[in-house]
């Protein structure tokens, strides 16, 4: 896999402390306080009757007006379009570089029909830059490693050099919380996953409110699956500021254990995950929700075209792996480029990226891709 993120949970898989973290007895409890929103197989959602008019949205702090949103998307089609005809038109000109080709995006047919843009909505006409990790370890990303005002200051400094970098994107910061963590043994539950307690992914949601951000509640699976662990934090969910990630890495099938090789998520998963999110925006009248797919092999996502897109969820796959900056633009092209889902994303790892001397991966560096990934993520 070369160095494409081997890093394999670092710190993850030393098991937090339960002290910090709640294990499954902190799942257990976070899991009275609400009843699971039925998903849209069952046919019980949250959408007004047939023929009745449709609720206003919620008013939301952040995200833009549908027909904003619906504008700022056929700005950044006309753009790609553009891009690509002049590239065509100039025989003499290079060819660019891995993931810089707008030729070879539009032949991927990015962007993909949209669903009609709902109130709210984040993407496209923002940016969203977030620090990843784990307030209970200093190995798992920039959220855990420094103390919270210099965490803070850091992100407000970073998504600031991203608002200098594109000024016609306006930048959101965010936290994202990996708030059940794979390990290597299968501790109390026997499902190779620790869950924190409510009352931390509640302090990381304040703390990304006392900069106007947003929260990210990530899951990694371990060997249970997303649809015992997502409910849990429906709670969260519906708070309009809150969305949702997933980790296919250790999303592991038939009790095999993390590490020992990458896991699946397949688009039936995250059909569900998009139709248990819709439901609780339905219900509680919110703005759309964004979900994250971390993603670096072929095999983390292996049939994505089989992914329903919905007005309720924005789905961003996002670039998950670590190492130079070409053989990162490599797996941009290749894993997600080539595959389109409905927005992209990038990682930059602080400490991984540069381990060899590689530099890291700016904002100029990145806008230059086609398609602009609009979630940023450090760790």
């Amino acid at each position: 896999m070369n160095e494409i993120r081997t890093l394999m949970l670092g710190a993850a898989l030393l098991a937090l402390p339960l002290a910090a973290c709640g294990g499954d007895a902190g799942a257990e409890k976070g899991g009275e306080k609400g009843t699971p929103a039925a998903t849209a197989d069952t046919g019980k959602g949250g959408a007004p009757p047939a023929g009745a008019p449709a609720r206003p949205p919620a008013q939301f702090a952040f995200g833009n007006a549908a027909a904003e949103a619906t504008q700022c998307h056929q700005r950044r089609q006309a753009r790609l379009d553009s891009a690509a005809s002049a590239l065509q038109a100039d025989s003499a000109a290079k060819r660019p570089g891995a993931g810089k080709n707008p030729i070879f995006a539009k032949e991927q047919k990015w962007y993909p029909q949209m669903p009609e843009f709902r109130d709210g909505s984040i993407l496209p006409c923002n940016r969203i830059v977030v620090y990843y990790g784990n307030p209970a370890s200093t190995r798992m990303g920039a959220l855990g490693e420094y103390p919270r005002d210099e965490m803070l200051s850091r992100l407000r400094r970073q998504a600031d050099q991203w608002s200098q970098a594109d000024p016609t994107t306006p930048v959101i910061p965010g936290l994202h919380l990996i708030a059940v963590v794979a390990q290597g043994d299968p501790g109390p539950s026997g499902k190779y996953r620790t869950q924190i307690r409510d009352a931390v992914v509640d302090s990381i949601h304040q703390m990304a409110k006392s900069i106007n951000g947003i929260l990210f509640i990530d899951v990694q699976v371990g060997t249970d699956d997303i649809r015992n662990i997502m409910p849990r934090f429906d709670e969260f969910l519906k708070r309009p500021d809150v969305h949702f990630a997933v980790d296919p890495e250790f999303y592991m099938r038939g009790g095999t254990r993390p590490g020992a090789k990458i896991g699946t998520m397949y688009a039936a998963d995250i059909n569900w995950v998009m139709d248990h999110l819709t439901q609780i925006v339905q219900q509680n009248n919110l703005p759309p929700k964004v979900l994250i797919i971390h993603r670096f092999t072929r095999g983390m996502v292996p049939d994505v075209e089989n992914v329903r897109l919905r007005p309720e969820v924005q789905l961003v796959m996002h670039m998950d792996g670590w190492g130079a900056p070409w053989l990162k633009y490599d797996s941009y092209r290749d894993y997600i480029v080539r595959h389109p889902a409905q927005y992209t994303g990038w990682k930059n790892f602080y400490h991984n990226d540069t381990k060899k001397g590689d530099p890291l991966t700016t904002p100029q560096d990145l806008l230059q891709l086609w398609p602009e990934p609009l979630y940023i993520q450090y760790q």
